[in-house]
């Protein structure tokens, strides 16, 4: 919940976290909040005119001008919907990018932790079960909050190409390389991305006649069974970096997966999640 005062424009708003901060606002700083979360045009505006996104911008630009020591951030975004969802995350990512703020950002949601977190704490029950890394804890089979569809794992990979033509862009990790939707991200951006398991599949040789365009030669690591009996996760590895793959038993058994084997990991450009 926002919590905006309805009775106040959106600088009076603002302007009542100034009057509170626990030091002083510069002027710097100020315009680098309204900057940062693109709210200069509604700085005039009623709070009740505002959508939701506007609203929870606002609110954040509000929260940042008290000059917080930590930014408290409880499910942000659990109240809007998906396409205000979408929104509102490049703003977030701007906040922890541009922002000397330590945030606790609370969430069920395993795509916005893979986005935003630097180290991840995972509770269930009232007590940690595990903590770490964002591609080391979203990546662990016994995730308490993953369905077997939100399994995956995330790389961190650097913008190196952009296909105007097809509207692509080409990022690079460590030993591999994927083509993905552009976003709008400069040549030289670090990305997070994150591969689920159901979007990759695992051939013996390359499929060159595919629509998929991303092939990656792999080594089979480990083959195991699921609470799914029909199914099976498959542990591969592109150099150091690690993937994970959901088949049904029997193409395992087809492909006469073991460890130790080379294989192709096949994984669609518009699967790969941002």
């Amino acid at each position: 919940e926002a919590s905006l005062f309805d009775h106040l424009t959106v600088q009076g708003n603002l302007n009542f976290a100034i009057k509170r901060a626990s030091q002083a606002v510069s002027d710097d700083y100020y315009q680098e909040v309204i900057e940062v979360l693109a709210i200069g045009p509604l700085l005039g505006q009623s709070c009740l005119s505002l959508s939701g996104g506007e609203r929870q911008r606002v609110a954040i630009a509000r929260a940042l001008l008290v000059r917080p020591e930590v930014l408290l951030m409880d499910e942000p975004l659990a109240a809007l919907d998906y396409q205000r969802k979408q929104e509102i995350m490049p703003f977030l990512e701007q906040l922890r990018a541009r922002f000397n703020i330590p945030i606790l950002y609370v969430s069920h949601a395993i795509n916005e932790v893979s986005r935003l977190a630097d180290h991840v704490i995972v509770m269930s029950e009232g007590k940690v079960v595990n903590e770490g890394k964002p591609a080391s804890v979203l990546s662990s089979l016994n995730l308490p909050l993953a369905s077997p569809e939100e399994l995956g794992v995330i790389i961190d990979a650097k913008v190196t190409e952009h296909d105007e033509q097809w509207h692509l862009s080409r990022v690079n990790f460590n030993q591999g390389t994927l083509w993905l939707r552009e976003g709008g991200d400069q040549l030289g951006d670090t990305l997070r991305v994150r591969i689920l398991a159901r979007d990759v599949s695992l051939a013996l040789q390359p499929q060159e006649d595919s629509s998929i365009l991303n092939r990656l030669a792999v080594t089979v690591r480990e083959v195991i069974s699921t609470s799914d009996p029909a199914m099976a996760l498959v542990k591969v590895q592109a150099g150091e970096t690690e993937i994970l793959a959901r088949l049904t038993q029997r193409s395992a058994a087809q492909l006469n997966l073991k460890p130790g084997m080379q294989v192709w990991a096949q994984i669609k450009s518009v699967a790969v999640v941002r």
